[in-house]
């Protein structure tokens, strides 16, 4: 009787131990999530979005502390619609794909707002500059999928994007705005 007891409880303890981390495992759903960008050129507003992109995500809204993304961007996925404005986007003096070929953001904390709304600081870094950031996001659920959305404004010329004469602000904006909706699965239930 005791070695049937034991072959159950350690059968028991290693179907917990592969079902704990399939249970835990937070993944981003790229098919149902976008990040695009506006700015303005001339006055006049542009908008672009990235094709690719990727999160590896540690969330739950009960251990904050704790909880973790990392966000990369292919930057050559870069497209504005037009094929003649794509084609400068990977050059030197707008993203240099070449030298520079991901963006990322790595968080070093989450702070809860209420509501459905936090703040994530951390690390954004494009063409070589690293910057601190805040980015603001709402979280809501439906069903098994989380949806991280917001928008997170940064000044371009921090980053070094549009160099030589396009530093000139008076035909390309300073100022852009980075909007995002990431659905993610396997994120606890939200308060």
């Amino acid at each position: 009787m005791n070695t049937r007891h034991l072959a159950s409880a350690l059968l028991a303890a290693s179907l917990a131990a592969i079902a704990l981390p399939a249970a835990a495992q937070q993944k981003l759903l790229p098919a149902q999530s976008s990040i695009a960008f506006e700015i303005k050129q001339m006055g006049v507003p542009v908008q672009g979005h990235f094709k690719k992109f990727d999160a590896q995500v540690n969330f739950a809204a009960t251990k904050l502390t704790s909880s973790k993304v990392n966000f990369t961007v292919d930057i050559a996925s870069t497209t504005l619609g037009a094929p003649e404005m794509d084609s400068e986007l990977p050059k030197a003096t707008w993203f240099n794909t070449a030298k520079f070929p991901q963006a990322q953001f790595t968080s070093s904390g989450f702070k809860a707002l209420g509501g459905g709304k936090y703040e994530v600081t951390g690390k954004l870094a494009i063409k070589g500059q690293s910057r601190d950031v805040t980015v603001p996001l709402t979280m809501t659920q439906a069903g098994a999928t989380t949806t991280a959305s917001g928008v997170l404004p940064i000044k371009r010329l921090a980053f070094k994007i549009g160099e030589g004469d396009w530093a000139d602000t008076s035909m390309v904006a300073d100022d852009v705005q980075v909007k995002f909706k990431l659905a993610l699965s396997g994120i606890p239930k939200l308060p």
